[in-house]
């Protein structure tokens, strides 16, 4: 059995949806199909998410939902006019949203949550009712239906162990399941969204919980590349690689899969391959718990901006117990997580993802750990970039780090901070935002050219 999930390009349109059904008649061991909602047609196009965001702030500031209500439904109805369906479909859709437009809006994130995952619910049952009219024995299958349950708030929506055993029934339908991405219930019921790229995560969820042979993730692109084809150009194909590998460039910005998604296929030893809705032929890139050797000791090169960096410095710091403890105590209770502590003997620098930080934060953490901790100098900057170079034959490659190093200084770009993780797969490099292209270019030439394979 295989799971395929299908990304929002994937159906954003009647014409997009038909590929999607061939692909899946195409081999009968595609038997589950996760969607997410609608994307854009075009580069000038809105996401019917992003469509349900707009209705969810109207509705929240009492204003008129009249106009962004008819649009997600003009959306929906624009697909089911162009595959034939009958009406029915928009009319389930329409008394969807209005049931949740009619839903207490006390909490306003859980709220907002719900509209948004109309997007994927609506979307899984216009697809199911799509497959059954061209004769495909198919069924819509809702998440708390089948069992998908994750954890309460506050903390982030993670599934429960418990319900990889309850979708593990569905291995057993005859008919196609079609499955609503992005979102799961609680075990009272309450409506909650995995993270960004969260229809990858149900995804995996649903290949590990039913043992599948094959998780086959269906995006815009043939394969993964080395480097993002939007800043270098013709980066090389990757055609295997691990899940480390995977999960390394996807902290770093691989828009391709959500980082969270790897961990239940690769708990579960799931192959992943990532493929192309629009060149089905084409074989993509499998993740795999381990791969054959490569001449290239680096599999691949990212950067992803949205960084800041707590820099704090006492002298004699390393002598004192319990100051990083302390350090990160605060940080939790201010309710941030951190990235990376690369250190001295008398300072440290923390490095936070800034959407966790606003003017009022930062100061209250400024002053929190000079107060609490006495520290000689601390301070927040902001605009950095962490630039990641990811392979699983770093650790047996001799000199990698200086011939990074020399590529830094060819650009004259100065190297913020450097940390490389106890597994040597991974050499993280933090960098200040507007010094990001220009490094990504110059850390390819240096370990993709073709005259430099294999050394």
């Amino acid at each position: 059995m295989k799971v395929c999930k299908f990304g929002g390009t994937s159906v954003a349109s009647a014409q997009q949806i038909r590929k999607v059904a061939s692909i899946i008649k195409a081999d009968p061991a595609r038997r589950i199909v996760v969607v997410s909602a609608p994307g854009k047609r075009h580069s000038g196009d809105v996401k019917v998410t992003d469509l349900l965001i707009r209705l969810a702030s109207a509705a929240l500031l009492g204003e008129s939902i009249q106009q962004p209500l008819q649009a997600v439904i003009d959306r929906y109805t624009e697909i089911a006019d162009e595959l034939g369906l009958d009406r029915d479909i928009i009319d389930i859709i329409r008394a969807d949203l209005s049931d949740r437009l009619r839903a207490d809006s006390g909490q306003h994130d859980l709220y907002i949550d719900s509209i948004k995952a109309a997007g994927e619910d609506n979307s899984a049952k216009l697809i199911a009712a799509y497959f059954t009219s061209i004769g495909m024995q198919a069924e819509y299958v809702n998440p708390h239906t089948a069992g998908l349950f994750v954890n309460d708030p506050p903390e982030r929506a993670q599934a429960l162990p418990e319900s990889y055993g309850q979708l593990a029934a569905l291995s057993n339908q005859p008919s196609i399941t079609v499955f609503p991405g992005f979102f799961a219930f609680t075990k009272s019921g309450m409506l909650r969204t995995f993270d960004r790229g969260g229809s990858d995560i149900t995804g995996s969820i649903l290949a590990a919980a039913v043992k599948a042979e094959l998780y086959e993730n269906f995006t815009d692109v043939d394969c993964v590349f080395a480097a993002n084809p939007q800043v270098v150009d013709n980066p090389v194909e990757i055609e295997q690689m691990t899940y480390r590998e995977m999960r390394e460039l996807s902290y770093a910005g691989f828009a391709v899969l959500h980082d969270e998604a790897l961990m239940p296929a690769y708990r579960a030893s799931v192959p992943l391959c990532i493929r192309n809705t629009n060149n089905p032929s084409a074989p993509g890139t499998m993740i795999v718990a381990e791969r054959a050797d490569s001449p290239r000791p680096v599999t691949g090169i990212s950067a992803d901006s949205g960084f800041s960096t707590l820099y704090v410095g006492k002298y004699l710091m390393n002598r004192e117990v319990g100051f990083g403890r302390k350090l990160l105590q605060i940080l939790e209770e201010e309710e941030i997580s951190y990235e990376h502590i690369p250190s001295g003997i008398d300072n440290l620098s923390v490095i936070l993802r800034s959407h966790q930080l606003d003017d009022e934060k930062e100061q209250r953490i400024i002053e929190r750990v000079k107060n609490e901790l006495q520290a000689d100098d601390v301070h927040i900057r902001n605009d950095f970039s962490m630039v990641v170079l990811v392979g699983e034959g770093m650790n047996n490659n001799k000199g990698l780090t200086a011939r990074a190093a020399a590529a830094f200084a060819r650009t004259n770009v100065n190297i913020e901070m450097i940390n490389q993780g106890s597994s040597e797969v991974s050499l993280v490099f933090g960098i200040l935002k507007e010094d990001e292209g220009k490094i990504l270019n110059e850390l390819y030439k240096e370990f993709f050219a073709p005259a430099l394979v294999g050394q």
